[in-house]
């Protein structure tokens, strides 16, 4: 850690244990400044990372009670907004490890599950970094668990599995064949130094370059029995899910939504630079329209996650909220590259990269055609068990 971060870490010490907004403006500046080069080199977002430990904010989403610091999600997702203001790739990363705690702390808070404790009190002891792989461990499940003495073989790899250099737990799962032929999911976390897992550098991509999305390939680990924290049909939501999808959205969203809103000051910074015409005045009202939006969808995604209920409607309210999150998030950023005009299309501006970061908004579940399908059972009294 260099004589600034050394900086930034004292300028956090002097903010409140649980003001982790605050926590998180203090240490974006730094982020802001290596953006660029992250994106540029494809350079995985570690020296962030880091800070974000240091400062104790992996623990952030862990009830006090339990060691932590006890934000809730609506708090979190404000977090995340900053980080992402600073810089994408290191927001989407922490996102990804921030919904693996909130999920368990919102089990332990609304569902009073205790089985979710150890893992709680290991997070903020130990300051661990949870991975997740949403890309391969969504409804259908993924990777091969076959039954041997007093556990399981898995054999899978995992992708999109963001911040994967430096996590300590994959939380993840694999399908056991079963003799209906559907199929068991198993739920356990794989630790990531272990022999049997590795990660292969894949993450070569459009946008987000720097969030290590790495392939992770497991060959051969033992699961002990012991270690299995949920077993599910393959195929069909589990109330399990309907928690993850309620809890997971409005954190992984509320990065677009950062995202957008950089976006949009820079545009606006780069727009007064000039003299003001008609057409920039009617861009600049619809890009702030747009974005308005987004923040409304957002609000009722981050309320939803608030009332402590999880079931399939509570799916659906945060589905429709993330087809237009993205959605608007998406536009809100063509409307400042139009306001910008040409100085967008400089990376040095730092428009472009956020072009292609707030595309990452399109591929998270439920995508354009299950989320209407599932919005669509749902006004007609359908079923949506197997709608994912």
């Amino acid at each position: 850690m260099n004589t600034a971060e050394t900086a930034a870490i004292a300028d956090v010490s002097s903010h409140r244990p649980d003001d982790v907004v605050e926590i998180a403006r203090a240490l974006a500046p730094r982020f802001a400044d290596r953006a660029a080069a992250v994106d540029e080199g494809d350079t995985f977002v570690a020296e962030n990372l880091a800070l974000l430990k240091e400062a104790g904010l992996l623990e952030a989403g862990v009830p006090v009670e339990l060691g932590g610091r006890g934000a809730d999600v609506a708090t979190l997702c404000d977090m995340l907004r900053v980080l992402a203001g600073a810089c994408g790739s290191t927001a989407l990363a922490f996102a990804m490890h921030t919904h693996q705690v909130a999920i368990p702390a919102w089990r332990w808070r609304h569902q009073g599950v205790a089985a979710v404790e150890p893992l709680l009190r290991r997070v903020a002891a130990e300051r661990l970094m949870l991975l997740s792989s949403g890309g391969s461990d969504w409804i259908g499940g993924s990777g091969r668990a076959v039954k041997v003495e007093n556990g399981w073989r898995i054999d899978a790899r995992k992708v999109f599995t963001s911040g994967s250099p430096a996590g300590d737990l994959l939380m993840t799962g694999a399908v056991a064949e079963g003799e209906d032929g559907r199929g068991t999911v198993i739920h356990f976390a794989a630790p990531m130094k272990s022999p049997a897992v590795r990660v292969e550098d894949t993450w070569k991509a459009h946008g987000m370059r720097g969030t290590g999305s790495n392939d992770v390939v497991i060959d051969g680990l033992f699961v002990p029995d012991t270690a299995v924290s949920v077993t599910r049909e393959a195929g069909r939501w589990h109330p399990l899910f309907h928690v993850i999808a309620t809890v997971a959205l409005p954190l992984i969203y509320a990065v677009y939504l950062g995202v957008a809103e950089s976006a949009r000051d820079l545009a606006v910074d780069l727009a007064r630079r000039k003299p003001v015409g008609e057409d920039a005045l009617q861009l600049a009202g619809r890009m702030d329209t747009t974005l308005r939006a987004t923040r409304l969808a957002h609000r009722h995604m981050v309320e939803v996650a608030g009332r402590g209920v999880a079931s399939a409607e509570s799916v659906n309210e945060v589905m429709i909220g993330r087809t237009l999150v993205g959605a608007d998030a998406i536009r809100t950023v063509e409307l400042a590259m139009e306001l910008a005009g040409g100085a967008a299309f400089y990376r040095r501006n730092g428009l472009e990269r956020r072009m292609r970061d707030v595309q990452g908004a399109r591929f998270h579940p439920l995508q354009a055609g299950p989320q209407a399908r599932f919005a669509g059972a749902v006004a007609l009294g359908q079923p949506t068990a197997e709608i994912f």
